[in-house]
């Protein structure tokens, strides 16, 4: 394909215009096309293609999905999160994989230009956008905590959430209602989830989350218009198939006993395992274990010496107390006890040798008997069981 472009310089221009038309960069261009040399074994095959226009006419039917990201009570850490990746970076996410409609933070459009982008997103890829929700939404006293151009984030949530073709609910607040709904909730702040139930909703809970979880998530809507499989809790399997403890780098410290007492002790410095100062990590699901933030070994809560608060559950995070140990659920449990390493030494009584030697005497005849049974010459007169009656004296 790469080569076809090359060998046709004179329809170069022909093609340039065609992308302008499709609203598709060079680059872009270039890079999806190599990116079909590699998918192609996978059946995503656009290179029985005649030639680089017929390329270009297909791509301008494809168009990037068009993301309305929601802020309700949030501090905006999910976004910063997303922010700071680099493969794809987040520049290359909403210039060349989806289209970024709406976004109160990164958006320089501000009162009633705001609105008028949201209206006009809205009615022109109606029942086609993803909405992205970051922060809970305030239920208490008819949602009159929090208020947008005039409307509730309830109402604002039903109106947009309504027209969606599928919800992302980004960061712990979102998905079940974080922070805010930490007792006694005053706002009476809650998830997407509870109040859209029927809606298509993947959340994924994190304060913040990984962002490639996210990226990930995104990127296969972007290349088949489909979601991954989810869990109960309509979280992606592939980042919350398992728990923190099983791939915790502190773990075979747990598996021998080891824990830090007190922060700061050797035990502290040394690496040791965090469970009994509070560490949720038994029984929280998510993948900071092997997904680090930033792309920086050990940039997480344990891998800095902190426990793990079990931000992605809703029954645990801002809930349980931090320093509260949490139940195991785990096969191996931490001992309690070790075996000695050496023993005193004893004597052994006449009574145990006798024993022995009748037991070694028992073996010795055993091996003797059957080594003449098992004789490998045919009708062995010395094997058992081959005496005849004459030798017997009858």
């Amino acid at each position: 394909m790469l080569g076809a472009l090359v060998q046709s310089a004179a329809k170069l221009e022909t093609i340039d215009e065609r992308l302008k038309q499709c609203r598709i960069s060079r680059r872009s261009f270039l890079v999806f096309c190599t990116s079909l040399m590699v998918a192609a074994p996978y059946g995503l095959a656009l290179t029985d293609k005649a030639s680089p226009e017929a390329v270009a006419a297909v791509l301008g039917k494809v168009v990037r999905p068009p993301v309305i990201w929601l802020h309700f009570q949030d501090c905006t850490g999910c976004t910063e999160s997303l922010l700071q990746t680099s493969h794809p970076g987040f520049a290359d996410l909403i210039l060349n994989v989806i289209s970024l409609e709406y976004h109160e933070t990164l958006m320089a459009g501000s009162g009633l230009q705001a609105k008028q982008a949201l209206d006009e997103a809205m009615q022109k890829y109606a029942g086609k956008y993803i909405v992205v929700v970051e922060g809970s939404i305030p239920t208490g006293a008819h949602g009159t905590y929090m208020k947008t151009g005039g409307r509730t984030a309830m109402e604002v949530l039903a109106d947009v959430g309504s027209k969606a073709a599928a919800i992302i609910a980004i960061g712990s607040c979102a998905s079940w209602g974080g922070i805010p709904s930490a007792d006694p909730d005053p706002t009476g702040a809650v998830g997407v989830a509870d109040l859209l139930p029927d809606h298509s909703i993947i959340n994924i809970p994190g304060c913040p989350p990984n962002p490639y979880t996210m990226l990930g998530v995104i990127l296969q809507y972007a290349a088949d218009g489909t979601f991954p499989e989810t869990d109960e809790q309509r979280r992606p399997k592939f980042a919350f198939d398992r728990d923190i403890h099983e791939h915790c780098p502190r773990r075979a410290h747990f598996d021998a006993g080891n824990f830090v007492k007190v922060y700061g002790d050797d035990g502290h410095r040394e690496g040791w395992c965090l469970y009994e100062m509070g560490c949720k990590g038994p029984d929280t699901h998510a993948g900071c274990s092997t997904r680090h933030f930033n792309e920086i070994p050990d940039v997480w809560p344990i891998g800095i010496g902190a426990p793990c608060i079990g931000c992605t559950e809703k029954a645990i995070a801002f809930k349980v107390p931090m320093f509260q140990v949490v139940q195991l659920h785990t096969i191996a449990a931490p001992p309690t006890s070790f075996a000695p390493i050496t023993t005193t030494r004893g004597t052994v009584s006449p009574l145990a040798t006798g024993l022995v030697g009748l037991g070694v005497g028992a073996l010795v005849t055993g091996g003797y008997v059957a080594s003449r049974q098992f004789s490998k010459r045919q009708d062995d007169d010395n094997a058992p069981g081959r005496h005849t009656d004459k030798d017997l004296g009858a």
